[in-house]
């Protein structure tokens, strides 16, 4: 983007929310793994007679959503239904919400290369999801379009923020941050490749120090942050040279090809004028029971923006080890467990094995908190080396075996013995003259070599330290 323009982005998320059935029948939810068309009902189907029914764990979704960026909840809300004719939706329209929706207004605040940016939230609102469309060959090679009806009726809650966001990377950010909030209060599982959750991007340009927006483009099909974040830059830079080009921009929806790296066109965008709103009439308005919210308000968790602010003023931890901790759910549950086995373990250190070698382990890995904090806990008594403590890390997780049941058996105690090193220290140095006249020729990298030598003598048990301190008593001696 040229010094010119300014782009105006604004995000709407979909999110498919963690309930046992679907938003307005008894249909289960499990719908990733079922055969086709197997979870569905007259209900989902749209069928003639057939009357929705509230799924009250998906509105306590949105309410605690709404609680968590600080969302104004009404006393008094409503359902209406939008009208659009598509194959993915099977009664002609979809049971949403337009101006009253559950909560309004709020905010989201995250940190970016260029500084801590807050976003601000229009509304969360609670709908419906549609079916599910295939395109695929046949058996003969003809190109058919299947539909999949398992999804349709899902709890869909949209997010949409007011269109304040200014860059590519303040986007994916938004959209990170805003799942890290999801996981914490149990709303969603909130994955991208799965399709539980979808962020669409409308996108447009104005000259800078305007305030007039530009014609947008919406930006669909982005599935990881990292799509998200090229897609929008992509496109920023596509109606960039169409406004220097003199060429016109249309009001559009793209989709987003991550393969070659670039938006398409779909289809020319709707209004909301286009939907026909109007109120559903086989639902009642929804009042929000005041005990309910307040219930629901308390037991809120931790969000991760209270979470690493924590740890950065009351552990020590630097901005970037407590974002990398907050940012990894198995992570938060393994830090924070291991501190509440041992709770005066020197957080900083703990916190460096959790951002290093756990999170080096492939993923899904096990590893019990306890015996981390056994673990590190033997580190910090000179009990056990940082080289061999990683390979007891790995056996852990791998088997399952106690820390100190690893460290018995494989005979890793650390040598802190003063004897035993002077010893081991000697027989390197006498092996090893070069270095020895290396080191006293000024060249100090040399004791590095020599402390490898030590320590590859002891299988990595020696301490490290008190062979440097050795090292060179010696060499000065």
């Amino acid at each position: 983007m040229t010094a010119a323009y300014e782009a105006v982005i604004g995000i709407e998320i979909h999110v498919q929310l963690r309930t046992a059935s679907k938003m307005f029948c008894g249909c289960a939810a499990d719908v990733q793994t079922a055969p086709p068309n197997s979870r569905t009902c007259p209900v989902c189907l749209g069928l003639p007679g057939a009357l929705p029914v509230i799924n009250r764990a998906a509105v306590r979704h949105v309410l605690a959503t709404g609680l968590a960026i600080g969302a104004r909840i009404p006393d008094v809300t409503r359902w209406d239904r939008k009208n659009y004719f598509y194959p993915d939706l099977p009664k002609g329209y979809q049971i949403s919400q337009y101006d009253l929706p559950l909560a309004a207004g709020g905010s989201l605040s995250f940190d970016t290369s260029a500084g801590p940016v807050t976003v601000g939230i229009t509304r969360a609102h609670l709908e419906e999801d549609t079916a599910r469309l295939i395109h695929r060959p046949d058996d003969t090679g003809r190109q058919v379009s299947l539909v999949d009806f398992n999804r349709s009726g899902l709890p869909l809650m949209e997010i949409v923020t007011d269109p304040v966001i200014h860059s590519a990377e303040a986007a994916r950010r938004y959209a990170e941050e805003l799942r890290l909030v999801l996981l914490a209060i149990g709303a969603s599982e909130a994955a991208l490749e799965g399709g539980q959750m979808r962020v669409e991007a409308n996108v447009s340009l104005r000259p800078v120090g305007t305030e007039k927006f530009g014609i947008r483009a919406e930006v669909k099909n982005m599935n990881s942050f990292r799509s998200v974040e090229r897609a929008i830059g992509f496109e920023i830079e596509r109606q960039t040279r169409a406004l220097e080009a003199g060429e016109p921009l249309v009001q559009e929806t793209r989709g987003w090809d991550d393969d070659r790296g670039l938006t398409y066109r779909m289809r020319l965008k709707e209004d909301s004028d286009d939907y026909r709103y109007f109120p559903e009439p086989d639902l009642p308005p929804f009042r929000t029971d005041p005990a309910w919210l307040a219930e629901i308000r308390s037991a809120m968790p931790e969000l991760p923006a209270a979470r690493r602010q924590r740890y950065a003023a009351a552990m020590g931890l630097s901005p970037y080890d407590a974002a990398v901790i907050v940012g990894d759910g198995a992570a938060t549950a393994l830090f924070e467990g291991a501190l509440q086995a041992d709770p005066s373990l020197p957080a900083k250190r703990l916190a460096n094995w959790v951002t290093g070698e756990y999170l080096r382990l492939p993923a899904g890995t096990g590893v019990a908190p306890a015996q981390l904090a056994a673990l590190v806990r033997m580190i910090e008594s000179n009990e056990l080396s940082g080289t061999n403590a990683k390979e007891i890390l790995a056996r852990h997780a791998a088997t399952g075996e106690t820390v100190r049941g690893i460290v018995a058996a494989l005979g890793l105690r650390q040598i802190s013995d003063q004897g035993a090193l002077r010893t081991a220290v000697a027989a390197v140095l006498a092996a090893n003259p070069d270095a020895v006249a290396d080191v006293r020729a000024g060249k100090a990298q040399a004791i590095g070599f020599l402390t490898g030598q030590v320590m590859k003598q002891t299988r990595g048990q020696a301490n490290a330290a008190m062979v440097q301190q050795l090292l060179r008593d010696a060499l000065e001696g």
